[in-house]
């Protein structure tokens, strides 16, 4: 049985990079005494599967993984005891807070936007003066640079909302309080393609400064998921949204 987990992770632990986590899953199913099916071949691997990669020292409320039990939970209550049980076996700033049957689909195929909010070590005023020329502007070019080669995009079709008004009650408190003299950002941003990093938008409001020198914290707050039949997660009231195909950038 594939299983779609849901987890948080805030804190230290940000600075744990990608294959870490990977690995770090790894041995807490094992500490959990949970089976997973691993995959065919000379080198197998436990079946797990990722969603969009965070960036080290990035946190986020909303993390998924997809997961091939072996064997199956037997009942709906060994779902729910799943959270709990690899919560129990995970570092501080890693809790699980959601287990679902996942459908058929992957994780990349289910979400096509993410919630952003940035932590700007700036004057409040000119962030918000920055942010609303972002908005007004038609178009916003970037370089980007993959696999040793040099393009420019347009990254504003990508940005779907973008405004230093809104409600922070959806952060840790003990993020809020780190954080109460830096200016915050919130930002919804694609997935497809290439999508729209934070470090891009930093660039963006910011430019010719390097964006971790200007960016404390930062932290993923909601994955958007288009599909009513994608499975949910069910600890979040906006897990999902349906965005037109023509949605236009706010600012609050």
């Amino acid at each position: 049985m594939k299983v779609r987990l849901a987890y948080s992770k805030v804190g230290k632990i940000r600075f744990l990079g990608h294959l870490d986590m990977a690995h770090l899953w790894e041995r807490a199913f094992r500490k959990a005494k949970l089976g997973v099916a691993v995959s065919a071949g000379f080198t197998p691997r436990p079946k797990l599967s990722f969603g969009l990669a965070l960036p080290t020292a990035g946190e986020s409320l909303v993390e998924v993984l997809d997961v091939v039990l072996d064997p199956a939970p037997s009942a709906e209550r060994d779902l729910d005891d799943l959270a709990p049980r690899l919560s129990a076996v995970m570092p501080a700033g890693v809790e699980v807070t959601g287990a679902w049957v996942a459908g058929p689909q992957s994780i990349q195929e289910d979400v096509l936007a993410t919630t952003w909010v940035l932590a700007i070590d700036r004057a409040a005023h000119d962030t918000a003066a920055r942010v609303a020329a972002l908005v007004a502007a038609p178009e916003f070019w970037i370089e980007r640079e993959r696999k040793g080669e040099r393009r420019r995009d347009d990254i504003r079709p990508g940005i779907f909302e973008l405004r230093t008004d809104f409600d922070p009650s959806v952060l840790p408190a003990d993020w809020r309080s780190e954080v109460s003299a830096s200016a915050l950002v919130e930002a919804v941003v694609t997935t497809s393609g290439r999508g729209v990093r934070p470090t891009e938008l930093v660039d963006a409001l910011f430019p010719g400064d390097e964006p971790w020198n200007v960016m404390s914290r930062v932290i993923r707050t909601h994955q958007w998921i288009e599909r009513t039949d994608a499975p949910c997660a069910p600890f979040s009231v906006r897990a999902r949204k349906e965005l037109p195909h023509e949605q236009r950038i706010a600012v609050g």
